[in-house]
């Protein structure tokens, strides 16, 4: 039975598969030098941008489920990358943000990774990597109306 959905040409697939594809690449560094996983690197990464912030807020920035976020808190916490304290307005949760050692981790891991983007795009020329990025931000704004607009 013939379809007409080609997944190879399919753009959602597309899109997953090159962020994938994308994770995995830079993923190869961080884990091997730093012993750190995609999860536990977001988590990082998302704290220095944000300063601090509460595990469901990092699992919504990181666009990471509840459990991947709470595993890899766990596992810097342990670790002394982050830190957590009880949230004083509601004790069933905790306020998250980078010790010192945390914060000197992304310092030297951030430089590597931004290379690490510069590599990948370098075979697109100026034009091109602005065109890319007004596309992604186009896509992203048209997803959240069809989200706000609810399943078909």
């Amino acid at each position: 039975m013939a379809h007409a959905l080609q997944l190879k040409q399919f753009l959602p697939y597309r899109l997953n598969d090159l962020a994938e594809r994308v994770s995995r690449g830079l993923a190869q560094s961080y884990s091997r030098d730093f012993d750190l996983t995609v999860a536990e690197w977001r988590v990082l990464a998302t704290l220095a941008e944000h300063g601090a912030g509460q595990a469901r807020q990092v699992a919504r920035w990181t666009n990471l489920d509840k459990v991947r976020v709470s595993r890899a808190v766990s596992r810097l916490a342990a670790r002394g990358l982050i830190r957590r304290r009880r949230n004083e307005d509601d004790q069933r949760t905790a306020d998250l943000s980078l010790t010192r050692a945390g914060d000197d981790l992304v310092a030297t891991i951030a430089p590597r990774a931004l290379a690490w983007e510069a590599r990948l795009l370098d075979g697109l020329p100026p034009a091109e990597q602005r065109a890319l990025q007004r596309g992604l931000a186009l896509l992203e704004a048209r997803l959240d109306a069809l989200e706000a607009e609810g399943p078909p």
